[in-house]
């Protein structure tokens, strides 16, 4: 994504959220961007440590805060692990690999929500869904003949 882009739309969130841009939030929304890998909090802080040596694990978590508050992130918790981010604002699953721990988007087209959100009852109408598939990447798996799992 282009970089001007990038800084555009961050200044224009941030500022109908009444809050003005800093290098830290930019630097820590740019880390989120580039690699588009569901990071942690301490996987940015480690990424954003080397373009800005000064910058603290708590000022990290401030600027991850106010990215989910702007709605330029999304928050992905995945049961008994640390809360990961998603720059992808569209509705969307998650497929959560058990071996490597790595997390894929699942795009869910529009007929697919509208039918998920069908099986509500009564009046309940979503105002997002949170899809987490959670298994093993097979095309990557190593046979192992001791273990019936695979």
């Amino acid at each position: 994504m282009n970089s001007e882009v990038t800084t555009e739309t961050l200044n224009r969130k941030l500022a109908e959220a009444g809050l003005r841009s800093t290098r830290q939030r930019e630097v820590v929304y740019n880390a989120i961007l580039s690699k588009r890998d569901h990071p942690t909090a301490d996987e940015i802080f480690a990424r954003v440590k080397n373009e800005m040596p000064s910058i603290s694990l708590a000022t990290v978590y401030n600027c991850l805060d106010t990215l989910v508050q702007c709605h330029l992130v999304k928050q992905v918790h995945l049961e008994r692990e640390s809360t990961r981010f998603c720059p992808n604002l569209s509705e969307h699953a998650h497929f959560h690999d058990n071996d490597t721990g790595e997390v894929f988007d699942i795009q869910l087209d529009h007929e697919v929500l509208e039918k998920l959100s069908g099986l509500l009852p009564g009046n309940l109408k979503p105002s997002s869904i949170d899809i987490t598939f959670r298994g093993r990447n097979a095309a990557a798996a190593t046979p192992d003949s001791g273990n019936p799992e695979n």
